[in-house]
């Protein structure tokens, strides 16, 4: 019987890869040729023009595929093996099994493969890949401009796709962290993308694959979209605000309270299912358009009333299944939506986004003894500030803070100034040379690997403006899910200046490092993680966050009453 299983195995393996799609095989090689041979790498032969040439015709396996796209490429090897001098590297995502181990690939075309790989392009300046590690624009990506209405045509939808793919395979540094079945996903929508009719189902496949990266850098694609209203269902509006939890959505304020009186909705009620379909299940839908690192970041995303993305269909009224506050009982409701072009009611909502964003941004915490600074409000320290007077300017705001009983740096916002805590901070407070993380980027000479940056100006300034002036208060640190990548990195080192820092708050969202902008065929933009960033004892950081010494989680009731626990619990450690 285990001879049967073992055959049977053997034949099912073998099919999964003669039966594989040839476009699919061919974006792989191409891919691979794009990134290592040395006429690609260089720019001397045109990566695109390749593709389209090929991409239309049927081979009868990938033999063909690999022959057909490295005819007339240079093929003057020498064979030696290319040694990486890198102490301190990642290679988790080079994975060449999809050659080396595919029983349809001849052992010729394997050597052949494993030859161009071996004798890879290596300079300083490679065609496809930024020079620096901290650019953003990869160079040499055309965008190939379609009417935003009308479908690509099939070879430039491939071309699109291939290069998503080719991104996540060489450029992303956490692919490792993607779920295990991502590459079955992707063939399985490059099958797909054969048989679209039109734009938007294009498009939906074109969000399917970028959500499989889980990275929130990457979570703003969505908006490149042309068709984003139809797809996320966003071209209505509801009339209550709302937060997006694991089965439900809670309703926290009513924004046109006669909409919501009408439907019998009201302040703290559960919305467990929209038009007969689950709240758990919208979620799950949306998580296959929408990339990002972690639960939380989706959730606190969906739950972003201007992003206007957790709605199943656009109907303007829909059935709604509510769970009354403090109460079992379950009634079936029926709730009338905003359309954009009822202007009153359009500025009510404006009114009351406005009026939230302002208690957003004097929400702060008010203590004599408390230095606070907030990370997206530092620039109004030097706004109306000469420039030969910020040095001074800052070391006055400084000093200050080194005299009170505590300091409070509350990183829930994205940086607004990037000199506060890299030189002004730093330059203050730091007892030695700052080494809080480890930063990994592009390495050149073996692309897909990515290497340590051991430029010192990556974790602080070329010179320090002042004497350090160690700090014994108490320190904290605030964060949750809009803590994002400049603001985690800052974070980190905050970290790392005030060992006694407790940094209390919700999982942040997992996207620390510099991003990468990919221009893809129809104009659309990826962004995503370029670099990856580790806490300098190899600690994860992408998808994972900062640190947390003290987590905090918020009951409904809490939502409800708009309280900060953070600002609560930093008062308990105060002892006030």
């Amino acid at each position: 019987m285990r001879t049967i299983t073992l055959i049977l195995f053997s034949l099912l393996s073998h099919f999964s890869y003669a039966t594989g799609s040839s476009q699919y095989e061919v974006i792989k090689v191409w891919n691979f040729l794009k990134y290592y041979h040395p006429d690609l790498a260089s720019g001397k032969i045109n990566a695109d023009s390749l593709f389209i040439k090929h991409i239309d015709q049927k081979y009868n396996d990938v033999n063909n595929v690999i022959s057909a796209l490295t005819q007339g490429l240079g093929n003057n090897f020498n064979g030696e093996l290319i040694s990486n001098n890198a102490k301190d590297f990642i290679n988790a995502n080079q994975n060449f099994d999809w050659y080396r181990k595919n029983p349809n690939i001849s052992k010729a075309n394997k050597k052949l493969l494993d030859n161009i790989y071996r004798n890879r392009y290596q300079a300083e300046s490679h065609f496809y890949i930024p020079k620096e590690g901290y650019m953003a624009e990869i160079p040499n990506e055309k965008s190939y401009d379609f009417p935003k209405i009308e479908n690509l045509p099939e070879n430039y939808r491939l071309l699109t796709l291939a290069k998503i793919i080719g991104a996540i395979d060489y450029l992303y540094p956490h692919k490792y962290l993607m779920a295990k079945n991502s590459d079955q996903i992707l063939e399985n929508l490059v099958n797909e993308c054969l048989a679209v009719k039109n734009r938007k189902d294009f498009e939906i496949i074109l969000a399917k694959a970028v959500s499989t990266m889980e990275d929130t850098h990457a979570f703003k694609f969505y908006n490149q979209l042309n068709f984003k209203r139809e797809i996320f269902h966003s071209s209505i509006y509801a009339a209550f605000d709302f937060q997006v939890r694991e089965d439900y959505i809670l309703v926290t304020d009513l924004i046109i309270p006669e909409i919501c009186e009408k439907a019998n909705l009201a302040v703290g009620d559960k919305i467990t299912s929209i038009n007969g379909k689950k709240i758990q299940a919208i979620i799950e839908e949306k998580n296959k358009l929408l990339s990002t690192s972690n639960r939380q970041g989706l959730l606190n995303r969906l739950s972003d009333y201007q992003n206007n993305l957790i709605w199943p269909d656009n109907t303007e009224s829909k059935d709604i299944t509510i769970q009354k506050h403090n109460s079992s009982s379950i009634i079936q409701s029926k709730i009338d939506f905003i359309n954009p072009a009822d202007k009153p009611r359009i500025e009510l909502v404006l009114n009351f986004l406005k009026a939230k964003q302002q208690n957003k941004r004097e929400n702060q915490l008010s203590d004599p003894n408390i230095a606070y600074f907030r990370i997206d409000q530092t620039f109004s320290f030097i706004e109306d500030v000469e420039d030969e007077n910020i040095n001074a300017e800052m070391e006055k705001i400084m000093k200050e803070a080194a005299s009170k009983e505590a300091i409070v740096f509350d990183m829930r916002g994205y940086p607004d100034w990037g000199g506060f805590v890299y030189t002004y901070v730093y330059g203050y407070f730091s007892k030695k040379d700052n080494f809080f993380g480890k930063y990994f980027q592009q390495n050149l000479n073996n692309v897909g690997t990515f290497i340590y940056n051991e430029n010192l100006e990556t974790y602080f300034p070329k010179e320090k403006l002042y004497n350090p002036h160690p700090y014994n208060g108490k320190v904290f640190i605030i964060v949750n899910q809009e803590t994002l990548s400049a603001s985690e990195w800052n974070s980190m080192n905050l970290q790392h200046i005030f060992p006694q820092a407790i940094t209390i708050g919700q999982q942040t969202a997992g996207a620390d490092g510099d991003i990468k902008k990919l221009v893809l065929p129809g104009n659309y933009t990826l962004e995503f993680t370029g670099n990856a960033v580790f806490y300098p004892d190899g600690k994860q950081a992408q998808k994972v966050g900062v640190k947390i010494d003290k987590k905090l989680e918020y009951s409904d009731s809490d939502v409800l009453n708009k309280s900060d626990k953070a600002f609560n619990l930093i008062e308990s450690l105060m002892g006030r």
